[in-house]
């Protein structure tokens, strides 16, 4: 490996022949290392990564995974993704080839957290290991690491939350008399108890997503904001794309919010804010109703709950929520059902 030292600018730079993917022979030239060190490192590295090769250093296998991760993800996911690895995931790793990365490794990387003075949550803990393992599943299907360490290791965590919170209708009553003297708040918290729709789906709501005649919305985008910016996205799962019946008290409350608004057009995001002010506004009115604090998400467990305690079907509050499998729906709200099995039996022996 070869580097070469620019007598004038005292710097050093590398200067190297690769076969690219389509086997095509290329020339690599770098300049601008302070040391001999850093020149060679880069080749060393480019190397590894043209070839493919498991010695490539966790730092490089990273740079591959997210490259291969910007056509594929939403800018949002994509940045999520980011932010956990860079800060929990790659300054354990980064030096490390990665073929000498062990289930022990792991281990010791997961130890680390678990016993953190952070005290991480539960389901935390499970989304920082799932992140480390689909790097190394990137590294086994495109380049050829033998096994990944995260999934021989096994996991840390747990999917969901041992306990679910949520309001009641009556302590949804409570607060939103505490909020309801701004209109705007009045009808997004509305939106939320009633519909179970997501947080990004109701920020991308626009007047003409609402049928009044049918008394329906049409959920088939999602808004976030990255870095400033506005995004309006495709819904989080095709599912996610539905039609949602509303009652007539939501009709109204929907259509007088609008009225009060100053040169609007339909077409328009209906509520332009952002989750900051659903956060403020939640504090506002739990404080003052004394209901207790959950979160915005929360309300989406709220109308779930609130639908299984109706009686209506998982196959039912599926749809209506979005999720993409009824399993989903099952598995999150499971611990809401026991309660029906005595139902079971009591209306079963008032057959006989």
């Amino acid at each position: 490996m070869p580097v070469y030292k620019n007598e004038q600018l005292n710097t050093w730079y590398c200067k190297f022949y690769y076969t690219n993917w389509d086997g095509v022979k290329k020339q690599k030239m770098k300049k601008g290392f302070k040391t001999q060190k850093e020149a060679k490192a880069y080749e060393r590295d480019f190397l590894s990564k043209a070839h493919a090769s498991c010695d490539m250093s966790f730092k490089s296998l990273v740079e591959l995974y997210f490259e291969d991760c910007k056509s594929r993800l939403k800018p949002t996911t994509l940045d999520n993704k980011q932010y956990v690895v860079n800060l929990k995931i790659l300054p354990y790793f980064e030096k490390m080839p990665i073929n000498t990365i062990t289930p022990t490794t792991v281990r010791k990387w997961q130890n680390e957290f678990i016993s953190s003075e952070e005290n991480y949550s539960q389901t935390y803990l499970r989304t920082i290991n799932n992140q480390l393992s689909a790097i190394f599943n990137f590294a086994t299907k495109y380049y050829k690491l033998p096994s990944n360490p995260a999934r021989t290791c096994g996991n840390m965590g747990k999917n969901k939350a041992d306990s679910m919170l949520f309001w009641t209708t009556d302590e949804f009553k409570k607060f939103i008399v505490c909020v309801e003297d701004k209109p705007l708040s009045k009808a997004v918290f509305n939106l939320l108890f009633w519909t179970g729709i997501r947080t990004g789906e109701l920020l991308a709501l626009t007047y003409n997503d609402f049928d009044f005649e049918t008394q329906t919305v049409n959920i088939d985008k999602n808004y976030s904001r990255l870095n400033g910016e506005d995004l309006i996205l495709e819904p989080k799962t095709p599912k996610s794309k539905r039609v949602i019946t509303i009652p007539l008290f939501l009709c109204e409350i929907i259509q007088e919010y609008k009225e009060q608004l100053y040169d609007y057009k339909p077409h328009e995001r209906l509520f332009h804010v952002t989750k900051y002010y659903l956060h403020h506004e939640m504090d506002r009115g739990s404080k003052k109703s004394k209901v207790k604090r959950i979160r915005i998400h929360d309300l989406r467990h709220s109308h779930a709950s609130l639908l299984i305690e109706m009686g209506f079907s998982p196959l039912l509050i599926s749809e209506r929520l979005g999720h993409e499998k009824v399993e989903t729906t099952l598995q999150t709200y499971s611990h809401l059902y026991p309660n029906k099995h005595s139902e079971v039996a009591e209306k079963l022996q008032a057959l006989i």
